[in-house]
């Protein structure tokens, strides 16, 4: 989506909700049968949150939410729009949002979700940004919460050493500057990658009354090394596409949030020409948390004072499809 003018918002709020256990990269690489040193070098993942007894991706959801809405001194009532941006679903029906709501105690409000897998968070940002430009609503609030600790397959080491659970929450609002808002977005999909980063069962192509299912069907599988080399082939260009320039370096960006995705990942950005000390990381400390990795990244560069008002930020991910997205938002 190229926008002759910026579709103007404004982040009013962000918020984090982590569960209580931590989780050494030493633990699961020993659930997984390999040397914790090596898998700490190959995962860039020092540690990680998991769920644990009493919570699940609803309670943390529901936290990040209040969290948000006090953060910035508002009510349910002021909502006029949920969106839940997760890549893991709590259930197939109802939506997500629904549930959410019910928690929140929110009543009378659209609530859906808008689902990418990783990128989830991005596509939510950019319809909410449509919205308030639209006049159809004032005050939207993006949650993503993912509990995918529930769904690794400790055989398979290389995703195992990644996901972390976790929640977010960004609060949105009306533009108080004219450039403030959505500059650019940009999202393509490349389905050659469809098989790469997967869960096969639980939908209706592969369910429990399909023959020949077995128990690894419902468990997450990735082929990183096949994401990663589609990755290199495609990003260049999607990013020339997203603005002119990006593929050698960051015109015009004060800082990039990307997506968590692996310690190979964030070292592909580095071919840019992308300084490290403009990348904000939080892989090293929550791991990979799926679509939540985005709006908790995020959340940490407004906490350190690297999303102030003025700044141009690059959001920017992949996510199993494969897709590729990005927003250039102006704080």
């Amino acid at each position: 989506m190229n926008l002759t003018a910026p579709l103007p918002f404004r982040i009013l709020s962000s918020a984090q909700a982590l569960p209580r256990r931590v989780v050494s990269t030493a633990e699961v690489a020993a659930l997984c049968g390999v040397p914790a040193e090596l898998a700490g070098a190959r995962s860039g993942v020092q540690e990680r949150r998991w769920l644990s007894q009493g919570e699940t991706a609803l309670t943390l959801g529901t936290q990040a939410a209040r969290a948000a809405l006090e953060a910035a001194n508002l009510d349910l009532a002021d909502l006029d729009v949920l969106l839940n941006a997760s890549g893991t679903q709590l259930q197939p029906i109802p939506d997500g949002a629904a549930l959410l709501a019910r928690e929140l105690g929110l009543h009378g409000k659209a609530a859906y979700s808008l689902h990418g897998t990783c990128l989830s968070f991005l596509l939510a940002l950019r319809h909410a940004a449509l919205l308030i430009a639209a006049g159809q609503a004032r005050h939207v609030l993006i949650v993503s919460s993912e509990a995918g600790s529930l769904g690794l397959n400790f055989a398979e080491a290389e995703s195992s050493l990644l996901i972390g659970d976790g929640a977010a929450a960004v609060l949105l609002g009306p533009a108080e500057h004219p450039e403030q808002g959505l500059h650019a977005a940009r999202f393509e999909t490349y389905p050659d990658g469809a098989g790469h980063t997967r869960i096969r069962g639980g939908g209706s192509l592969l369910n429990n009354r399909s023959a020949h299912i077995r128990d690894e069907d419902y468990l997450f599988e990735m082929q990183g090394l096949s994401v990663l080399k589609l990755a290199s082939r495609v990003v260049p260009g999607f990013l020339e596409r997203l603005r002119g320039g990006l593929s050698a370096g960051l015109p015009g960006i004060d800082r990039v949030i990307p997506h968590q995705a692996s310690a190979a990942g964030l070292a592909l950005l580095r071919r840019y020409g992308w300084p490290a000390e403009q990348v904000e990381v939080t892989l090293p400390h929550l791991g990979n948390v799926i679509a939540a990795s985005l709006p908790l990244t995020l959340h940490q560069a407004r906490m350190h004072g690297q999303a102030e008002l003025g700044r141009t930020l690059l959001l920017v991910g992949t996510g199993a499809g494969l897709t590729a997205g990005g927003l250039i938002v102006r704080m």
